[in-house]
């Protein structure tokens, strides 16, 4: 997955929160959007995914060679934020169901393997309302991580996690995610120090 973006603008309202934004996220390498809380980096990351339109510029993506529609993205690429909920009324088996939906899992992985795999086992059949905070992060995480697509963002990957969750998630990045285009928004180097490229939202106010 390539993601090209040509001077592109993001405001609320009459505010601009980024403007002139012109970078290449390269298949296959790992990117950190960097910035202070409220400068703009998250709104970055959500331009990117689709979540939001950008106001101005231009934003192209190519796949295996050939151009990807912005709409059908979200078959391709897969998101951990802090403000993308989990549904509380499943259980975790019931989200993982859920979301083979709309995307395979790696190959040779199955929900309760991964469950295994990010320490939730024992969480397979409860609902995710009785989740404490640490537990849904993983959860988001696993559903991303062990997603079958090129493209990985990650917003604040380590909300929640205690040190034994922040030394898991920085295993499974090492693990599951460089071969892949990762883009990181974050302002925590324990989130983003395998990053080979750092992009400074601030550089663009």
């Amino acid at each position: 997955m390539t993601i090209s973006l040509n001077n592109v603008g993001k405001r609320f309202n009459y505010d601009w929160i980024f403007r002139g934004v012109s970078h290449m996220f390269e298949a296959k390498q790992q990117y950190a959007i960097l910035g202070h809380n409220g400068s703009g980096k998250s709104t970055l990351l959500q331009v990117v995914s689709g979540h939001h339109h950008h106001n101005e510029g231009n934003i192209t993506y190519t796949l295996n060679g050939a151009a990807l529609d912005q709409e059908n993205l979200y078959r391709h690429s897969a998101i951990a934020a802090p403000y993308l909920e989990l549904v509380e009324e499943f259980t975790l088996l019931e989200c993982f169901d859920f979301h083979q939906t709309f995307k395979s899992l790696l190959p040779g992985y199955k929900p309760r393997e991964i469950m295994e795999v990010v320490g939730l086992e024992k969480a397979v059949n409860k609902q995710v309302r009785y989740f404490s905070s640490g537990m849904k992060q993983r959860a988001k995480l696993a559903l991303a991580i062990f997603s079958d697509v090129p493209l990985l963002l990650l917003d604040e990957p380590c909300t929640n996690l205690d040190a034994e969750g922040i030394a898991l998630y920085q295993r499974l990045i090492g693990q599951y995610g460089m071969d892949r285009t990762v883009i990181v928004s974050s302002n925590d180097p324990q989130e983003y120090s395998f990053c080979q490229h750092l992009l400074k939202i601030t550089d663009y106010k």
